[in-house]
Protein backbone atom coordinates (compact mmCIF):
# COMPACT_ATOMS: atom_id res chain seq x y z
CA UNK A 1 0.00 0.00 0.00
CA UNK A 2 2.92 2.28 1.14
CA UNK A 3 4.82 1.36 -2.88
CA UNK A 4 1.47 2.31 -4.34
CA UNK A 5 0.91 5.68 -2.39
CA UNK A 6 4.30 6.75 -3.24
CA UNK A 7 3.88 5.73 -6.79
CA UNK A 8 0.49 7.59 -7.38
CA UNK A 9 1.96 10.71 -5.29
CA UNK A 10 4.76 11.14 -7.42
CA UNK A 11 3.21 10.46 -10.99
CA UNK A 12 0.31 13.18 -9.97
CA UNK A 13 3.22 15.48 -8.53
CA UNK A 14 4.76 14.79 -12.53
CA UNK A 15 1.66 15.34 -14.17
CA UNK A 16 0.93 18.45 -12.21
CA UNK A 17 4.52 20.33 -12.95
CA UNK A 18 2.84 20.58 -16.22
CA UNK A 19 -0.61 21.93 -15.65
CA UNK A 20 -1.88 25.30 -16.86
CA UNK A 21 -0.87 28.10 -14.97
CA UNK A 22 -3.54 30.96 -14.39
CA UNK A 23 -2.31 34.39 -15.36
CA UNK A 24 -2.55 36.36 -11.71
CA UNK A 25 -5.97 37.95 -11.16
CA UNK A 26 -7.76 35.69 -13.36
CA UNK A 27 -10.81 34.37 -11.61
CA UNK A 28 -12.05 31.55 -14.38
CA UNK A 29 -9.01 29.50 -15.97
CA UNK A 30 -10.22 27.98 -18.86
CA UNK A 31 -7.84 28.39 -21.65
CA UNK A 32 -9.23 24.71 -23.05
CA UNK A 33 -12.84 26.48 -23.44
CA UNK A 34 -13.63 25.33 -27.25
CA UNK A 35 -12.89 21.64 -26.22
CA UNK A 36 -14.67 21.60 -22.87
CA UNK A 37 -17.71 22.83 -24.67
CA UNK A 38 -17.85 20.12 -26.65
CA UNK A 39 -17.30 17.65 -23.73
CA UNK A 40 -19.89 19.37 -21.85
CA UNK A 41 -22.58 18.90 -24.81
CA UNK A 42 -21.52 15.07 -24.80
CA UNK A 43 -22.25 15.58 -20.70
CA UNK A 44 -25.71 16.93 -21.11
CA UNK A 45 -26.64 14.69 -24.20
CA UNK A 46 -25.90 11.85 -21.69
CA UNK A 47 -28.13 13.34 -18.92
CA UNK A 48 -30.81 13.51 -21.26
CA UNK A 49 -30.55 10.05 -22.34
CA UNK A 50 -29.88 8.03 -19.61
CA UNK A 51 -29.26 10.08 -15.84
CA UNK A 52 -32.00 12.13 -16.38
CA UNK A 53 -34.83 9.51 -17.03
CA UNK A 54 -32.83 6.97 -14.67
CA UNK A 55 -33.01 9.31 -11.76
CA UNK A 56 -36.91 10.43 -12.21
CA UNK A 57 -37.24 6.47 -11.36
CA UNK A 58 -35.34 6.73 -7.94
CA UNK A 59 -36.70 9.82 -7.22
CA UNK A 60 -40.35 7.95 -7.03
CA UNK A 61 -38.72 5.61 -5.10
CA UNK A 62 -38.89 5.53 -1.00
CA UNK A 63 -36.16 6.27 1.34
CA UNK A 64 -36.28 2.91 2.46
CA UNK A 65 -34.85 1.41 -1.16
CA UNK A 66 -32.44 4.79 -2.09
CA UNK A 67 -31.23 5.45 1.67
CA UNK A 68 -29.58 1.72 2.30
CA UNK A 69 -28.01 2.28 -1.23
CA UNK A 70 -26.67 5.96 -0.63
CA UNK A 71 -25.64 4.56 2.78
CA UNK A 72 -23.64 2.11 1.27
CA UNK A 73 -22.11 3.99 -1.32
CA UNK A 74 -20.92 7.04 1.66
CA UNK A 75 -19.52 3.61 3.64
CA UNK A 76 -17.71 2.27 1.42
CA UNK A 77 -15.56 5.77 0.43
CA UNK A 78 -14.76 6.19 3.76
CA UNK A 79 -11.24 4.32 3.47
CA UNK A 80 -10.25 6.64 1.10
CA UNK A 81 -11.20 9.59 2.82
CA UNK A 82 -9.26 7.94 5.83
CA UNK A 83 -6.06 7.52 3.55
CA UNK A 84 -6.54 11.49 2.37
CA UNK A 85 -6.62 12.14 6.02
CA UNK A 86 -3.34 11.21 6.89
CA UNK A 87 -1.82 12.46 3.84
CA UNK A 88 -3.04 15.91 4.98
CA UNK A 89 -2.05 15.62 8.44
CA UNK A 90 -5.60 15.64 9.47
CA UNK A 91 -5.82 13.65 12.44
CA UNK A 92 -9.73 14.42 13.68
CA UNK A 93 -11.02 14.15 10.14
CA UNK A 94 -8.83 10.67 10.66
CA UNK A 95 -10.13 9.59 13.37
CA UNK A 96 -13.66 10.67 13.15
CA UNK A 97 -14.07 9.25 9.34
CA UNK A 98 -12.14 5.45 11.08
CA UNK A 99 -14.50 5.31 13.95
CA UNK A 100 -17.87 5.92 11.79
CA UNK A 101 -16.60 3.17 8.88
CA UNK A 102 -16.55 0.85 12.17
CA UNK A 103 -19.95 1.72 13.72
CA UNK A 104 -21.66 1.91 10.51
CA UNK A 105 -20.15 -1.46 9.24
CA UNK A 106 -20.46 -3.34 12.19
CA UNK A 107 -23.69 -1.87 13.92
CA UNK A 108 -25.27 -0.83 10.03
CA UNK A 109 -25.23 -3.95 8.60
CA UNK A 110 -22.27 -3.31 6.22
CA UNK A 111 -22.88 -0.02 6.02
CA UNK A 112 -26.29 -0.32 4.81
CA UNK A 113 -27.89 1.81 7.94
CA UNK A 114 -26.31 4.53 9.58
CA UNK A 115 -26.49 4.34 13.17
CA UNK A 116 -23.05 6.40 13.34
CA UNK A 117 -24.93 9.54 12.24
CA UNK A 118 -27.33 9.18 15.22
CA UNK A 119 -24.26 9.64 17.96
CA UNK A 120 -22.72 12.62 15.78
CA UNK A 121 -20.04 10.77 13.64
CA UNK A 122 -20.51 12.62 11.07
CA UNK A 123 -18.89 12.10 7.35
CA UNK A 124 -15.76 14.38 7.41
CA UNK A 125 -15.87 14.77 3.63
CA UNK A 126 -12.61 14.67 1.78
CA UNK A 127 -10.28 13.87 -1.48
CA UNK A 128 -7.05 13.76 -3.15
CA UNK A 129 -7.79 16.98 -4.95
CA UNK A 130 -8.39 18.80 -1.29
CA UNK A 131 -4.93 16.83 -0.29
CA UNK A 132 -3.41 18.34 -3.51
CA UNK A 133 -4.59 21.96 -2.19
CA UNK A 134 -3.31 20.87 1.24
CA UNK A 135 -0.09 20.32 0.17
CA UNK A 136 0.08 23.61 -2.00
CA UNK A 137 -1.04 22.43 -5.63
CA UNK A 138 -2.35 24.98 -7.48
CA UNK A 139 -5.98 24.39 -9.22
CA UNK A 140 -4.74 24.77 -12.49
CA UNK A 141 -7.33 25.03 -15.72
CA UNK A 142 -10.65 24.77 -15.85
CA UNK A 143 -12.04 21.30 -17.55
CA UNK A 144 -14.94 18.91 -17.91
CA UNK A 145 -14.31 15.88 -18.04
CA UNK A 146 -16.41 13.08 -20.24
CA UNK A 147 -19.17 11.69 -18.12
CA UNK A 148 -17.45 12.89 -14.49
CA UNK A 149 -18.09 16.82 -15.52
CA UNK A 150 -16.84 19.49 -14.21
CA UNK A 151 -13.48 19.74 -12.87
CA UNK A 152 -10.05 21.33 -12.84
CA UNK A 153 -6.68 20.33 -13.77
CA UNK A 154 -5.78 19.35 -9.65
CA UNK A 155 -9.44 17.80 -9.54
CA UNK A 156 -8.77 15.44 -12.67
CA UNK A 157 -5.73 13.93 -10.75
CA UNK A 158 -7.35 14.05 -7.13
CA UNK A 159 -10.13 11.39 -9.27
CA UNK A 160 -7.61 9.88 -11.01
CA UNK A 161 -5.56 8.90 -7.76
CA UNK A 162 -8.62 8.41 -5.18
CA UNK A 163 -9.69 5.65 -7.54
CA UNK A 164 -6.42 3.92 -6.54
CA UNK A 165 -5.89 5.16 -3.07
CA UNK A 166 -8.87 3.08 -1.39
CA UNK A 167 -7.77 0.20 0.45
CA UNK A 168 -11.39 -1.19 0.64
CA UNK A 169 -10.38 -3.34 -2.73
CA UNK A 170 -7.86 -5.22 -0.55
CA UNK A 171 -9.80 -5.74 2.41
CA UNK A 172 -12.99 -6.66 0.80
CA UNK A 173 -14.12 -10.56 -0.69
CA UNK A 174 -14.17 -10.90 -4.52
CA UNK A 175 -17.37 -11.81 -4.85
CA UNK A 176 -18.27 -8.89 -3.00
CA UNK A 177 -15.98 -6.25 -4.95
CA UNK A 178 -18.29 -5.38 -7.88
CA UNK A 179 -20.96 -4.25 -5.75
CA UNK A 180 -18.43 -0.97 -5.25
CA UNK A 181 -18.87 0.49 -8.88
CA UNK A 182 -22.27 -0.74 -8.34
CA UNK A 183 -22.96 1.33 -5.31
CA UNK A 184 -21.34 4.32 -6.92
CA UNK A 185 -23.18 4.93 -9.98
CA UNK A 186 -26.59 4.12 -8.65
CA UNK A 187 -25.85 6.72 -5.94
CA UNK A 188 -25.11 9.21 -8.36
CA UNK A 189 -28.36 8.70 -10.44
CA UNK A 190 -30.49 9.04 -6.39
CA UNK A 191 -28.24 12.43 -5.92
CA UNK A 192 -29.06 13.53 -9.67
CA UNK A 193 -32.99 12.42 -8.51
CA UNK A 194 -32.80 14.47 -5.18
CA UNK A 195 -31.30 17.63 -7.14
CA UNK A 196 -32.83 16.93 -10.39
CA UNK A 197 -35.28 20.03 -10.51
CA UNK A 198 -31.83 22.32 -9.82
CA UNK A 199 -29.96 20.69 -12.46
CA UNK A 200 -32.61 20.64 -14.88
CA UNK A 201 -32.59 24.81 -14.43
CA UNK A 202 -28.83 25.02 -14.99
CA UNK A 203 -28.59 22.24 -17.70
CA UNK A 204 -31.65 23.30 -19.33
CA UNK A 205 -32.95 26.08 -18.47
CA UNK A 206 -29.97 28.87 -18.51
CA UNK A 207 -28.79 30.84 -21.47
CA UNK A 208 -25.21 29.32 -21.01
CA UNK A 209 -25.29 25.74 -19.40
CA UNK A 210 -21.57 25.73 -19.37
CA UNK A 211 -20.79 29.05 -18.66
CA UNK A 212 -23.33 27.87 -15.29
CA UNK A 213 -22.42 24.82 -14.49
CA UNK A 214 -18.40 26.06 -14.55
CA UNK A 215 -18.92 29.16 -12.00
CA UNK A 216 -21.32 26.87 -9.80
CA UNK A 217 -18.48 24.26 -9.61
CA UNK A 218 -15.78 26.48 -9.42
CA UNK A 219 -17.09 28.74 -6.37
CA UNK A 220 -18.59 25.73 -4.54
CA UNK A 221 -15.24 23.53 -4.70
CA UNK A 222 -13.28 26.93 -3.97
CA UNK A 223 -15.52 27.33 -0.70
CA UNK A 224 -15.19 23.43 0.52
CA UNK A 225 -11.52 24.27 0.11
CA UNK A 226 -11.60 27.38 1.62
CA UNK A 227 -9.70 29.19 -1.73
CA UNK A 228 -9.99 32.27 -3.07
CA UNK A 229 -8.69 33.74 -6.17
CA UNK A 230 -6.64 36.65 -4.43
CA UNK A 231 -6.88 40.07 -6.17
CA UNK A 232 -9.22 38.67 -9.14
CA UNK A 233 -10.80 41.22 -11.57
CA UNK A 234 -13.90 40.24 -12.55
CA UNK A 235 -15.58 43.19 -15.08
CA UNK A 236 -19.02 43.71 -13.99
CA UNK A 237 -20.16 44.70 -17.25
CA UNK A 238 -19.43 41.54 -19.02
CA UNK A 239 -21.19 38.77 -20.30
CA UNK A 240 -21.34 35.55 -18.36
CA UNK A 241 -22.44 33.81 -21.25
CA UNK A 242 -20.62 35.14 -23.93
CA UNK A 243 -18.75 32.52 -26.07
CA UNK A 244 -15.91 33.43 -27.96
CA UNK A 245 -15.97 30.37 -30.09
CA UNK A 246 -19.30 31.13 -31.60
CA UNK A 247 -18.55 32.45 -35.04
CA UNK A 248 -16.06 30.05 -35.68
Amino acid sequence: MTKLLTITAVSASLFLVACSQAPEGVAIHDPYEATNRKVHEFNVGLDRAILRPASRVTAAMPMEITGPVTNFAENVALPGMMVNGVLQGDIKGFGTNSMRFIVNTIFGIGGLFDPADAIGLYEEKTDFGETLSVWGVPEGAYVELPALGPSTERDAVGELVDFFINPLGNWVHDDVKPYLPAARAADIVIARGQLGSTIDSVLYESADSYAQTRIIYLDNRRYELGTVVQDAYIDPYADPYFDPYEDQ
